[in-house]
């Protein structure tokens, strides 16, 4: 900041400051109402994140228990082919979209549920059990990408979030104050010299009345008269 010292003590200079501090003002007031909305957007999805997060906690434990069963029951070299058979890399088509100016990503691929027939293995060499876990643990990843797409976004919100408060911050507690007293101190110094200005044109109109006054009498310091 500038110290007050240093700035220019002119009626153009508190013009400006003026414009200075509206313009702040305005920044500060936007920027709250876009926190308002970011805080708003932040809620709504945090909701969103604990119920599928619940949710997740349930399909896991579901899923590990049907696993446990088929270890128990099945053959375990079947159970063993089929968990390899099953295994493969996940794509994901990630895309994008703006919430109050945040990027977040948007996954257009979120379900990898598939049909019996699709895992790559034969239906008719495992039980029903298998397959049943197979379908449980694809539930899972289900679940986990869309978890991962709403925690990434309401981090990015967060993150966001802290970032206006710091301006907004920034705004009223350091640059709209100092704003305020550079503002002051050219108003209250313009005002001294105009005080001082108007001392000065009394003293000097004093002055001038004093000597009109004495260039109306005579050298002698009387009034001068007529000869009879």
């Amino acid at each position: 900041m500038i110290p007050v010292e240093q700035v220019n003590p002119t009626r153009m200079e508190l013009i400006r400051k003026r414009a200075q501090i509206k313009l702040a003002e305005q920044g500060r007031d936007l920027l709250r109402e876009k926190m308002d909305a970011l805080i708003q957007e932040f809620f709504r999805i945090m909701g969103s994140v604990s119920r599928s997060r619940d949710e997740l906690e349930t399909v896991a434990e579901t899923a590990f228990r049907s696993l446990v069963i088929a270890q128990a029951v099945d053959d375990p070299v079947t159970l063993r082919s089929v968990s390899f058979t099953t295994r493969k890399q996940i794509a994901l088509d990630i895309g994008g979209k703006n919430i109050m100016g945040v990027p977040v990503p948007i996954i257009e691929k979120k379900r990898f549920s598939l049909p019996s027939i699709e895992r790559g293995y034969s239906i008719l060499g495992v039980s029903g059990r298998i397959d049943e876990t197979a379908e449980r643990f694809e539930s899972e990843i289900d679940l986990i990408i869309g978890l991962a797409e709403t925690e990434t976004a309401l981090r990015r919100l967060g993150h966001e979030i802290q970032m206006n408060r710091r301006r907004v911050n920034a705004l009223e507690q350091v640059l709209i104050p100092e704003l305020k007293r550079q503002a002051k101190y050219i108003k209250i110094t313009i005002e001294e010299r105009e005080r001082e200005d108007l001392f000065r044109l009394k003293k000097v109109k004093k002055i001038l009345n004093r000597k009109k006054r004495g260039q109306g009498r005579s050298p002698s310091g009387g009034q001068m008269s007529r000869k009879g």
